[in-house]
């Protein structure tokens, strides 16, 4: 018999559901907010709002997409954390009401494991990486470098300080006049620039863990000082300006993975999260040849249940369900 698996994911400003038979995506539905680009970043209290509207059809979208009826579903799982208290709270609630209401397995998830862990949807189109690997997640909330061992056996090795890669982007972005969310924007006009053209000094941090907050000083400042001798400066020099310090954040990202390899002997590459469908970084890991690079198809990379089902279908397979009265928690460990 198939087992499907209905995935819901609400855990910062997408909601979505996925239906999964057999690990092979049936439906991926996403609702996105475009409420909070006029604020230049998520607002918790918007973004809860739009979840409670959007979440019905959303999930009634993805059952009908996958051409099944509700009553076919094996388990419902859920993003527990992670995330934004408020929105995480309207996918648990959702979660929980519809698993008691069809008598299922209700399946708990953490989002950072669905990030790496969506390289074994069946249908992602690429070999599946072998264990054990380095996982890297890069979004605009974390930076994390992680050696997993197996599907669950995951062990945070290194992690930001302070600012994430996205969130870093955005916030460069915002500095240089562009919109947000600015990762996007800051990747398509350093096709047209120089990454050489100028140079930031990278932050030295020992260990693996990341410090993105002494960069993005930096990068104020730098535009500070040239603006004084030339206010036109941004505007002549924008492309410049996105590609090297596009540069310069890939630079520090692959430095840190370079020592988890030498760290852990282990070379296998995985990525996960938003900021890794980013094409610099994408074509820079991969000329690395001292790596075997494994990146998610483009439409796994931001936030999507299709990644929620999938864990919830290896802890399906293990009978490892959740109980209803585990709160969210915005803060979660491995």
């Amino acid at each position: 018999m198939p087992i499907y698996i209905l995935g819901i994911e609400s855990s910062c400003d997408e909601t979505s559901a996925s239906v999964l038979r057999d690990g092979k995506v049936l439906s991926n539905i996403i609702a996105n907010q475009d409420v909070h680009e006029k604020f230049g970043g998520v607002v918790p209290e918007l973004a809860s709002r739009a979840h409670q509207q959007n979440i019905i059809p959303v999930v009634t979208k993805a059952i009908s997409d996958a051409n099944i009826n509700k009553n076919e579903l094996n388990a419902v799982a859920y993003t527990r954390g992670p995330g934004l208290m408020g929105s995480l709270l309207v996918g648990a609630s959702f979660s929980k009401s519809l698993s008691l209401g069809l008598k299922i397995p209700l399946i708990e998830v953490n989002h950072m494991q669905a990030h790496l862990l969506t390289h074994f949807i069946d249908d992602v189109g690429q070999k599946k990486p072998d264990f054990p690997f380095v996982g890297v997640t890069i979004s605009g909330g974390h930076t994390q470098i992680v050696l997993v061992k197996n599907y669950f056996d995951m062990n945070i090795i290194g992690e930001t300080l302070d600012d994430a890669i996205g969130e870093t982007f955005d916030k460069c972005g915002k500095m240089i006049g562009l919109k947000y969310p600015a990762g996007p924007e800051i990747d398509k006009r350093s096709q047209n620039g120089n990454p050489d053209k100028f140079k930031f000094v990278k932050p030295s941090v020992e260990g693996l863990n990341f410090s993105f907050s002494g960069l993005k000083t930096a990068f104020m400042r730098f535009l500070e000082k040239e603006k004084l001798s030339n206010p036109s400066f941004i505007k002549h020099e924008l492309d410049n300006l996105c590609a090297s310090i596009q540069k310069t954040i890939t630079e520090i990202l692959i430095d840190k993975v370079k020592k988890a390899i030498d760290q852990t002997s282990v070379n296998r590459i995985v990525f996960g999260g938003g900021v890794s469908c980013n094409s610099y970084i994408r074509k820079r890991f991969s000329s690395e040849k001292n790596m075997i690079i494994f990146f998610p198809n483009f439409e796994y990379t931001t936030d999507n249940a299709a990644m929620i089902a999938m864990v919830g279908y290896l802890k399906y397979l293990k009978k490892d369900f959740s109980s209803f009265e585990k709160g969210v928690k915005s803060r979660f460990r491995f």
